[in-house]
């Protein structure tokens, strides 16, 4: 059998773990049918069908999920030690994929990389909005940004920001329709806006302290999205209460278009923390980053 080269195999190991060729075509940056194309040459070459394709799915065939299994991993093992290369070069080059909300990128993440990429030409980075709770060793991130309590025990955390706190905000129109509320638990005679998790479709969560007393309600929203740009437009149109991050709404708190209330419900929490996997070759662009932010 030709020896042919890793590309192939990489290739085919993103489609299999994404069950899709337009997702894979997407993260390897080709059209989905050089990608089909890629794979059918692989298959041919090795003389056994890898994939199972109906209209609707993509799925392993057995010797597929064998190929994953064992390969998949030596494949990493191979690209961190052709990462750890870079280490011999003047500046470390390569591309950094992290996942995180958009609070963390825009209030923590944009600022550090304005004054890292500058000093760092060769290093790109790639940035991916995700609200649910990633799995970045599977999902093949670098790191990623989660709030303290959500960080597993397994990864290296960094910190990377101060404590924050949530706010629960509404606008003036729809307060001149209804008194507000005076306790979490009057939410239940509010309209509500709330966000859509990707993690099993759920709804957030809202929770509320003081005096030791922690009070946790998942609103029934008048409005949902999966965007929290979305949930402060639906506010800022009176059509209800949304809890975010305090950060987001700031200005309009300010300019006094959205209101708060339960101020005193609303304790600090812990801040943001970038995670990686413990890893034996960690990559040289990650490493650069890691050094810069802990400075």
């Amino acid at each position: 059998m030709p020896r042919g080269n890793l590309n192939d195999l990489d290739a085919f190991l993103v489609v299999a773990r994404e069950r899709s060729f337009t997702k894979a075509a997407g993260k390897l940056g080709v059209s989905q049918s050089a990608l089909s194309h890629t794979v059918r040459e692989l298959e041919a070459r090795l003389g056994v069908r890898l994939l199972t394709r109906t209209t609707r799915s993509v799925a392993p065939t057995a010797a597929g999920e064998r190929l994953l299994e064992t390969v998949g991993p030596r494949l990493e093992e191979i690209e961190a030690e052709l990462e750890a290369l870079s280490d011999f070069r003047d500046k470390p080059a390569g591309t950094i994929r992290i996942t995180s909300g958009d609070h963390a990128i825009d209030s923590i993440l944009w600022p550090k990389l304005a004054k890292f990429l500058p000093r760092y030409p060769d290093i790109k980075v790639e940035l991916v909005v995700d609200y649910g709770l990633a799995d970045i060793v599977a999902q093949r991130y670098d790191a990623g940004v989660r709030y303290g309590e959500q960080v597993a025990k397994d990864m290296i955390a960094v910190r990377i920001g101060p404590d924050i706190r949530f706010a629960l905000v509404g606008a003036k129109s729809y307060f001149a329709k209804r008194p507000p509320p005076k306790a979490p638990q009057d939410l239940v005679n509010h309209a509500c806006i709330n966000l859509r998790l990707p993690t099993q479709g759920g709804l957030y969560a809202w929770e509320f302290e003081r005096d030791g007393e922690i009070v946790k309600i998942t609103p029934n929203a008048r409005v949902i999205a999966n965007s929290i740009d979305l949930e402060i437009a639906a506010a800022l149109q009176g059509l209800g209460l949304i809890a975010t991050f305090e950060g987001f709404v700031e200005p309009h708190v300010k300019s006094g278009a959205l209101v708060p209330v339960l101020e005193d419900w609303l304790q600090p929490f812990s801040g943001p923390f970038l995670y990686y996997a413990s890893r034996r070759h960690m990559p040289a662009p990650l490493r650069a980053f890691v050094d810069f932010i802990k400075r």
